[in-house]
């Protein structure tokens, strides 16, 4: 009984950060905003014709830029600390994959990659949130992408395992060592210097709040491969 009430302490304390940060997320939004947009009303007012002005717009520049990171970062941060609103409706996965793929493959031919997908031969129908989930795939391939410095695959596998779809999303990257799979979905760890590190810590909320898993398996120098598992429409 006494665990069980310091759990539910706990759980409250935890509920009320996230609402004070989350308040504080947003209250740190609205002058940012405003910073934005009189940056870029004063880079309209410089001519830039002369040497001084051009260096004042390149300095501009660099302060919208780290501005628009910096509401990015807040934008991760309300995504992972709120709790996803689903709208569920039935979807086959293969459809699903098919799409994200088209829609990535100008990007993925931009970039030397190759994708190669293996899709499971029938319909594998589940009651998902077709905006989270595209997102979270699209986070994956984008992931693949950056761990594949130059010509590479993308190998997107679909299959039924029991009573779930199973997606596998491989890549031939420079992969993750033992010390970061243990850290890959914890919050704002990241391999890359300008990562976020909320990007896999989101999905995997999103993956939870589908009753679905997500996990890594990783080979330092051979690549790196997601698998989600979703339960099918039964």
């Amino acid at each position: 009984m006494q665990e069980d009430q310091i759990h539910h302490r706990r759980a409250s304390e935890i509920e009320e950060l996230s609402k004070l940060t989350g308040h504080l997320a947003h209250e740190i939004k609205n002058p940012l905003s405003t910073i934005k947009v009189n940056l870029k009303l004063i880079s309209e007012d410089i001519d830039g014709n002369d040497q001084k002005s051009a260096r004042a717009l390149k300095k501009i520049a660099v302060v919208q830029k780290e501005t628009d990171r910096v509401e990015q970062i807040l934008e991760n941060f309300l995504r992972y600390i709120g709790k996803p609103e689903l709208r569920i409706i039935e979807t086959d996965i293969n459809e699903l994959i098919n799409d994200m793929i088209d829609f990535y493959a100008p990007q993925a031919h931009s970039h030397l990659i190759v994708i190669r997908p293996s899709l499971y031969e029938a319909p594998l129908i589940c009651r998902v949130d077709l905006d989270t989930l595209k997102q979270v795939i699209l986070n994956l391939f984008i992931n693949a992408q950056q761990a594949m410095t130059g010509p590479g695959e993308l190998i997107i596998r679909t299959s039924k395992l029991q009573n779930f779809a199973t997606i596998t999303i491989s890549d031939t990257g420079s992969g993750i060592d033992r010390q970061g799979l243990t850290k890959i979905f914890t919050p704002y760890y990241s391999s890359k210097p300008a990562g976020s590190g909320l990007g896999l810590s989101i999905a995997k909320k999103v993956i939870d709040a589908h009753k679905g898993t997500i996990k890594v398996d990783s080979e330092p120098g051979k690549g790196t491969a997601f698998t989600i598992q979703l339960p099918l429409k039964m």
